[in-house]
């Protein structure tokens, strides 16, 4: 069970998930403090560990819009977050299946920070509510991608396999 721990509205740029000022630091095992700077309280809830693994942010339309940098996605990889939005950005719906960042399109999805959401393959059911919603699964093989961590764990484990046969 994922819980929605914040709601954002439609046109969330990459510079507000991770703004253009700290570019200067880019490796994913730094950029997570700098999620969404500009948004205090998520910020603050986020570094402060009071996201657990697996939760989720909720988005409307044009989550990840704006500049192609691949950072908007691994500062959320680092928290190990859930984007749920009602559709993405193209760039960044690339780059967050290379890197293994869980989104999923859901165009009529409501919820309320706080909701218990149980996510399947073409479902999404927010168990505060008992409302059920359809999701636009990604096709099968980026959703393979997302599943085996990124792009990186998918080519590596591609390549053991291929040279054990």
């Amino acid at each position: 069970m994922a819980k929605v721990i914040y709601k954002l509205e439609d046109d969330i740029s990459t510079d507000i998930i991770y703004p253009g000022r700290y570019m200067a630091t880019v490796l994913p095992t730094e950029t997570p403090q700098y999620a969404f700077a500009d948004i205090e309280d998520l910020n603050k809830m986020l570094n402060d560990k009071k996201a657990p693994p697996n939760s989720v942010i909720v988005a409307g339309k044009n989550f990840g819009c704006g500049s192609s940098r691949e950072q908007a996605c691994s500062t959320l990889k680092g928290y190990e977050l859930i984007i749920v939005a009602r559709n993405f950005a193209r760039i960044f719906l690339q780059n967050s299946i290379n890197l293994g960042l869980q989104t999923i399109v859901c165009p009529d999805a409501e919820a309320s920070v706080g909701d218990d959401m149980e996510i399947s393959a073409d479902k999404l059911i927010n168990k505060t509510s008992g409302k059920s919603f359809e999701i636009i699964p990604l096709p099968q093989a980026r959703q393979a991608i997302i599943d085996a961590g990124g792009l990186i764990p998918y080519t590596r484990k591609r390549l053991i396999e291929k040279a054990g046969k």
